[in-house]
């Protein structure tokens, strides 16, 4: 548009020099160049057909042909049992006589239905969402953008990040895949995509702006660390995907602040880095393991900033090491503030807790440390939780309603 209004500058001056002089001499400076503007405002809005792709307008549509199939429908069957009264019963004149529970009752199945989205991860049918979406579910039904549909299977559940892990079948057909983004890369201010199906409605694609990241108050998680959109979110639009702009998962829209049950433009998304690790997390028999750190904190203050001799407060203020632990043996010591964790800075607990629960267990990190007014640079060794106590598995047995139970620790 620049290039385009300069043009018309320029043909301006050449078709009038002379009636722009005479309006100079005749009619003064000023009414000759409101003449000269009004000129050029009435070419600048004519209408034109592009000539360029450069001047065609911008669309998203080649990047939702390739990460919408991708994006599935997760319906969710739940069968309770409930108890109906008989129709005469359900006057309110007899309700009103003789109580609400009056009346014979005839047991009766109910189906509870529950509605959200998915997305496909791996070719071999592994589809992560949100855990809420499946609760409790005796039947998940994935259907996908083409309308094939499968029976899925829970292949895991996460309750301190609320995400799910589904497996399907497919067999000889092949499945759309989105691949996973470094969701650290994240910038506040790009441009993102939102598929899912809102209110049931369909496969509906939203835009908006990366708005924030690293939220941590949003639900009781003590691993909150969400990215904060604009893009529109609405029930229903739950385990869909926050797309970037080169079509890979950013992150697992999760839930939204409303006043109403509606978008008021603030949604939260799962980081595709903690996508990451759970799936990578999971054992064969369903379970998730994590990195175990090992020692306990505060939040650095102030107060405390200022008696350590730190620039500014962030970090955390280590007050406890356990024995044998992964920060014991990298030789995390009470007193110290972690400042960074592979690579990646620290602010708070929150922040500590997600970089820990992002890395695989047996992999290596850098850990940044500030002791007595100097930076320290250690390597931390990621190791799982021991079990202690051990957890003993027990099969209970005799007459009781537990019988033929395995519990443990």
């Amino acid at each position: 548009m620049i290039h385009r209004l300069r043009d018309h500058r320029i043909s301006i001056a050449k078709a009038a020099p002379v009636a722009a002089f005479c309006l100079f001499k005749t009619l003064g400076a000023m009414t000759a160049l409101a003449w000269v503007l009004a000129a050029f405002d009435g070419q600048a809005a004519e209408r034109q057909v592009p000539r360029t792709k450069a001047e065609v307008q911008l669309s998203f549509a080649p990047l939702v042909k390739k990460a919408a199939p991708a994006v599935v429908n997760i319906y969710a069957l739940k069968v309770v049992q409930g108890r109906r009264s008989l129709p005469l019963f359900d006057d309110p004149f007899f309700r009103r006589f003789f109580g609400e529970d009056f009346g014979f009752r005839q047991p009766q199945k109910q189906q509870q239905n529950s509605l959200g989205s998915g997305v496909i991860v791996r070719p071999d049918g592994l589809i992560v969402t949100n855990k809420h979406v499946i609760e409790g579910a005796d039947q998940i039904n994935v259907v996908l953008a083409d309308r094939r549909e499968f029976a899925a299977t829970t292949a895991l559940t996460d309750d301190r990040t609320d995400l799910a892990i589904l497996k399907v079948e497919a067999g000889k057909d092949s499945l759309p895949v989105m691949a996973l983004r470094n969701s650290d890369n994240l910038e506040v201010g790009d441009l993102v995509l939102a598929i899912g199906n809102p209110f049931g409605v369909g496969q509906t694609v939203t835009s908006g702006i990366v708005s924030a990241l690293a939220r941590t108050r949003v639900t009781s998680s003590d691993l909150n660390f969400f990215i904060q959109t604009d893009a529109a979110i609405n029930p229903g639009n739950s385990g869909g995907a926050l797309v970037s702009l080169g079509g890979k998962l950013v992150g697992v829209n999760t839930v939204i602040f409303s006043k109403s049950g509606g978008s008021l433009g603030i949604g939260f998304a799962i980081p595709a880095n903690m996508v990451r690790a759970v799936i990578n997390g999971m054992t064969k028999n369903g379970q998730l393991v994590r990195p175990w750190f090992g020692a306990a904190g505060q939040p650095v203050k102030h107060d405390i900033a200022t008696s350590l001799g730190l620039f500014r407060p962030s970090g955390v203020l280590i007050n406890k090491v356990y024995k044998g632990a992964a920060a014991a043996t990298a030789g995390v010591r009470v007193g110290d503030v972690i400042l960074a964790l592979d690579g990646h800075e620290v602010n708070d607990q929150q922040a500590l807790r997600y970089r820990i629960a992002t890395l695989s267990v047996g992999s290596t990190a850098p850990l940044q440390v500030w002791r007595r007014k100097k930076v320290l640079e250690l390597n931390l060794s990621l190791a799982p939780p021991p079990e202690t106590p051990p957890r003993n598995v027990t099969v209970l047995e005799g007459h009781q309603p537990l019988s033929g139970a395995r519990v443990a620790n």
